[in-house]
């Protein structure tokens, strides 16, 4: 059999191949992005697609589902809340083809608002939940998932974190099972939720975790490593990994592959075979809190902690009192924060935002929530997609009930903007909100990787699609004076802005220029040079916060290297320093 290095997303990926599936759906977040990415390999068997947010990509495989044949979803943990809507009743109605929920989590929060620990969900919703470890159970355990969900009647929640995600190890490809077609049959007692049927279906769920359960105490996801009878571990996913390495080498484990409903049984057999027993898990204490109300001594939470990443090192320090020893090299790192990239088309946005006074701008999550940092510092709150909208509602409603006249910015990127964005731009018009939205459109979706959306003209599989217009949406929406401007002329998103905050009509704002990143745009790249005769050192061209600027002797400098030829530090310049080449 064929040997390949695959990373956890990409193993996944095959794994449903390899099962057979024959939808997928998702939309991009980081550490899930790959999933799909990788799926296009296999586009002749298997249709894979963008959808707009992650409930739409639930729906979508879960409708595949109904429809008889396997499928697959996948989305970042924050994604699974947008998704929980109908993820919640899927539970309750069962499938008819496999089905597999993907939920990529991020504790240390490498690149997300939290690190929630979505096991909680599978038990909250009452379904399957499988966890693997590694590349070659990612893709092994994938197939077996496909069993499960069909053998119980269940979704399954396939839970990883971004150091499987994202790690690489050799894989041992298999074949493409093809799955009987089942013709669809209508079922309506089964697929319509409707609260006679859920009663019944909620007794069915119940009846499905307690032979989950029992399967749980033979499935062959669960692992028993038997090597002694002194220290006993119980773990899981990527947690067995770094708990392998610390323990010593007469450890006995039990490592879990299908983590809910847990096997009890096979639990209390483990733990009578070991004097001491600890339970390692990352996050929150999801194993250990329901072994330990099952009445079987362990320790780990109180001594392993409840926040970010484990590795074997704190693993060790943390139980055994093994601190590493430390060597000064006499090096210190320099820091280097998080910025815009140069060139990028939301600066000149934000930059015009920051001299506005006596005003909030509500933010989002994209690469455009690095607007909140210096020197632009333009940004009042980030807290979820779409919520640049609608979280601004809500302040613009709060100053107006008490009196304070501030004017609040609501802003979305283009994909958020179909994500969840539509909805709050109806909430704005609907319920006359003191605030003008804005989209910042650079043609892709940035912060993941350069991901279509449906405002880019193509589609996951690199099929040319019909483009959805962000300006004939909010027009639709009642926003009759829809101003669209290039962010990059400082003087043209001065005036935007200007004439939406003055306009007698609902108005809107689309600061639109695409991402210098894309790579089948050709774009007008260039590079600005300082005339250091004529630079005054004020430092007004350090403001627009660009990496290619720097001051070097009291003036400044631009590193040719990093430079676009954006002009937006030549806009700013007071004494026209700066020109580009």
């Amino acid at each position: 059999m064929e040997k390949v290095l695959l990373s956890g997303n990409e193993a996944i990926a095959r794994g449903a191949y390899e099962a057979g599936v024959l939808v997928c759906s998702a939309y991009p977040g980081t550490p899930s992005t790959e999933i799909l990415e990788a799926m296009p390999q296999y586009k002749d068997e298997v249709y894979c697609e963008w959808a707009p947010n992650e409930k739409v990509a639930t729906e979508v495989a879960y409708g595949a589902s109904i429809a008889g044949v396997r499928s697959l979803c996948a989305m970042k943990h924050v994604g699974v809340n947008v998704a929980a809507d109908p993820i919640f009743t899927a539970a309750y109605n069962g499938v008819t083809g496999g089905f597999i929920i993907v939920s990529a989590d991020d504790p240390s929060m490498h690149s997300s608002q939290n690190e929630q620990d979505n096991r909680h969900y599978a038990r909250a919703a009452k379904m399957a939940m499988v966890e693997p470890g590694n590349s070659q159970e990612c893709l092994d355990f994938v197939r077996e998932a496909y069993e499960i969900s069909e053998k119980f009647d269940t979704p399954v929640l396939f839970r990883i974190t971004t150091r499987v995600a994202h790690s690489k190890s050799l894989v041992t490809l298999g074949e493409r099972t093809v799955q009987e077609v089942k013709p669809y049959e209508k079922n309506a007692r089964k697929n319509i939720s409707i609260p006679a049927n859920a009663v019944q279906n909620h007794a069915k769920v119940e009846n499905n975790m307690a032979a989950l359960a029992e399967y749980g105490n033979t499935c062959k996801l669960n692992k028993l490593e038997m090597a002694g009878n002194k220290i006993g571990v119980i773990t899981a996913s990527i947690a067995y990994e770094y708990a392998k390495d610390a323990f010593p080498e007469d450890t006995s484990f039990l490592k879990l592959g299908l983590t809910n409903p847990l096997p009890m049984d096979l639990i209390k057999d483990f733990a009578s075979k070991v004097e001491k027993l600890y339970v390692i898990e990352e996050l929150d204490g999801f194993m250990e809190d329901q072994i330990k109300a099952a009445g079987i001594e362990c320790e780990g939470k109180e001594k392993i902690g409840y926040l970010y990443e484990l590795n074997p090192q704190l693993i060790k320090e943390r139980l055994f009192g093994e601190v590493p020893e430390k060597i000064d090299l006499g090096v210190e790192p320099v820091s280097r924060p998080p910025a815009l990239c140069p060139g990028c088309p939301h600066r000149g946005f934000f930059y015009t935002m920051s001299k506005k006074k006596n005003m909030v701008l509500t933010g989002d999550i994209g690469c455009y929530t690095l607007g909140c940092a210096p020197p632009l510092n333009a940004l009042d709150s980030c807290v979820c997609m779409g919520g640049g909208f609608s979280i601004g509602m809500g302040i613009a409603k709060a100053l107006e009930v008490t009196g304070q006249e501030k004017k609040v910015f609501g802003v979305v990127g283009d994909s958020t903007f179909f994500h969840s964005g539509i909805t709050g731009a109806v909430e704005i018009f609907y319920n006359n909100g003191n605030m003008i939205p804005i989209v910042l459109d650079n043609s892709i979706t940035g912060m993941t990787g350069h991901q279509d959306n449906p405002g880019t003209g193509y589609n996951l599989q690199g099929d040319v699609a019909e483009i959805v217009k962000i300006e004939d949406v909010l027009k639709s929406c009642g926003f009759e004076n829809v101003i669209i401007v290039d962010p990059q002329d400082l003087d043209a998103m001065k005036k935007a802005v200007e004439d939406a905050e003055n306009s007698d009509k609902r108005s809107a704002i689309i600061a639109r220029r695409p991402c210098v990143l894309i790579k089948r745009i050709k774009h007008d790249f260039g590079t600005c040079e300082v005339d250091k005769d004529k630079c005054v050192g004020c430092k007004m061209c350090i403001g627009v916060g660009c990496p290619a600027i720097m001051m070097k002797d009291g003036k400044s400098e631009i590193l040719a290297a990093q430079c676009t030829g954006c002009t937006v530090c030549a806009q700013v310049c007071p004494v026209d320093a700066i020109s580009r080449k």
